[in-house]
């Protein structure tokens, strides 16, 4: 636009300060602006509010209602057996609250009290135990911060831009602070045969009885039996009272209402890891055990459901990164589809396996972008395009899809879920 001032990030923020503290530059405003003081009745300022007594637990203020998981009716037969998806659009730092992590049912959340609860290990143990929660409490405990994935996360967009929304494409994952036991230590309890080429079976308690068929390398190495998340007991849909924790492996093996531990020398090859959570290639073959989810990166704001709220200027870029291979090292932001990249400015690094944030600070000119992200982890890897997974992989499959997402930004601001040539 002809004659158009567009300030810098530093005057923009420098003028802003200067017009708060009555200065020259807020002159031209002041003039346009009402008094506050005069001609408004802030009705919050006029009551008392409400009492400690009325809260006893906090819950988010109306204002931020649209805050919430959401499912996609039509991704399964039954919400009974479904996802729901995490707002990451609308969250900011790393943590997820508990009340907006996603959940993963295969036959419903179950309440399972305290007193009830029963965990058995058995097989390859000199002395098979059974420990209630009151036992579990008397080990010695840890508390770590890791991201929980589905590996089906993105799985819509192997075909192509499917669903318009960080929340639907990337939303099952959360990134929560657990505390737990190491696994080790209940299976050195029980005298566990702990050579290397043994396995762990895990199992849990709801009716779909989901269980899971753990390396024993694994098993020893950062595996937690948890009760905790973010300071407080696990809500129903995370497993309550005790779930597994398998740091940077996908999700399914996070088995909830965790009931039984059994020492084996060979995998079970259980429905979940046979017919379900293998990756189907090209030419009808599947990959299996494919557990780690490599590292990957979305864009949350501007996304689909966080548009750009102004005109050009100051702006903000912003999305989460992670690996299941260890640390985010870099993440790079590219606003032409991929052609040129700028490093991202990363938040502060928490443990291995965890949620990273990453910034770009931008003024924008206003023209249209396709916004991309791409991480790289600890060990090297690099997040790859989707042509570079569909080389390999084709586009029979649902899970492990950790490609790199376009969202395509209008001049108004609105974002669109895109692929590029």
């Amino acid at each position: 636009m002809d004659g158009f001032f567009k300030p810098s990030r530093r005057a923009f923020l420098r003028g802003g300060a200067a017009m708060a503290a009555g200065g020259a530059a807020g002159a031209v405003a002041a003039e346009s602006a009402p008094d506050p003081l005069i001609t408004e009745l802030q009705d919050w300022a006029s009551y008392t509010g409400v009492g400690v007594d009325e809260v006893p637990y906090g819950m988010p203020i109306e204002f931020e209602s649209h805050v919430v998981r959401r499912n996609v009716e039509w991704l399964t037969a039954s919400p009974i057996s479904s996802i729901n998806f995490t707002p990451i659009h609308a969250l900011e730092g790393t943590i997820t609250p508990q009340g907006c992590a996603f959940e993963r049912h295969h036959s419903g959340a179950i309440s399972l009290r305290k007193e009830d609860y029963r965990l058995m290990i058995n097989g390859l143990v000199e002395r098979p135990l059974v420990f209630s929660y009151a036992d579990l409490e008397r080990f010695p405990r840890e508390t770590h911060v890791y991201f929980c994935e589905c590996a089906a996360n993105t799985g819509m967009e192997w075909a192509g831009a499917q669903l318009n929304g960080a929340q639907f494409t990337h939303g099952m994952i959360h990134n929560m602070e657990y505390t737990g036991i190491p696994l080790r230590a209940l299976l050195r309890e029980a005298g566990a045969d702990m050579s290397s080429d043994k396995w762990v079976y895990v199992e849990g308690a709801d009716a779909s009885s989901n269980g899971r068929s753990i390396p024993m390398e694994k098993a020893l190495d950062d595996v937690l039996v948890a009760f905790k998340a973010n300071g407080e007991a696990l809500r129903l849909e995370h497993g309550y009272p005790v779930r597994l924790v398998v740091p940077g492996w996908e999700g399914n093996m996070w088995v909830k209402w965790l009931r039984r531990i059994e020492v084996l020398d060979r995998a079970v090859e259980s429905r979940e890891e046979t017919s379900k959570y293998t990756d189907v290639l090209e030419d009808g073959t599947a990959r299996k055990w494919t557990w780690v989810m490599d590292a990957k990166s979305v864009i949350t704001s501007p996304s689909p459901q966080m548009p750009i709220p102004h005109g050009p200027g100051p702006l903000v870029i912003s999305g989460l990164a992670w690996s299941g291979h260890g640390r985010i090292a870099r993440v790079d932001v590219s606003r032409d589809g991929g052609i040129t990249w700028e490093a991202a400015r990363l938040g502060r690094q928490g443990d291995s396996k965890a949620l990273t944030r990453f910034y770009l600070d931008i003024d924008w000119d206003g023209a249209p972008m396709l916004l991309q992200a791409r991480a790289m982890d600890e060990t090297g890897y690099v997040q790859p395009t989707k042509e570079q997974l569909r080389e390999v992989r084709g586009e029979n499959s649902v899970y492990h899809n950790n490609c790199i997402q376009t969202w395509y930004v209008n001049a108004e601001g609105i974002a669109e879920n895109v692929e590029t040539s």
